[in-house]
């Protein structure tokens, strides 16, 4: 019998690498997505994206899994500080 919260935590690190995947292929990053520590900083440290790169990650995430993620969002420094937040906020409210 499998651990419901290991099964969990295995489906949440497998949607992470694919928002990984998501981002690098949006950006055309020269990173492999598997080296982008989950909890490393989006925006400035850490991947280095600025806000235009933010602004094509949120198109990306829009087409791809049905959010609008808006600019005035109140939440966009909390959704977008690691990769880890950006998919458990993808992973909560997706549509797609």
């Amino acid at each position: 019998m499998s651990n419901p919260a290991s099964t969990t935590s295995a489906s949440s690190d497998a949607f992470t690498q694919e928002v990984a995947k998501l981002i690098v292929h949006a950006l055309n990053l020269e990173v492999d997505p598997a080296g982008i520590n989950p909890d490393d900083k989006l925006y400035g440290s850490g991947l280095g994206l600025d806000s235009i790169d933010i602004l094509e990650v949120a198109l990306v995430v829009s087409k791809n899994y049905g959010i609008q993620l808006r600019a005035d969002h109140e939440d966009n420094e909390k959704i977008f500080s690691s990769l880890r937040s950006l998919s458990d906020y993808i992973a909560a409210n997706k549509t797609q």
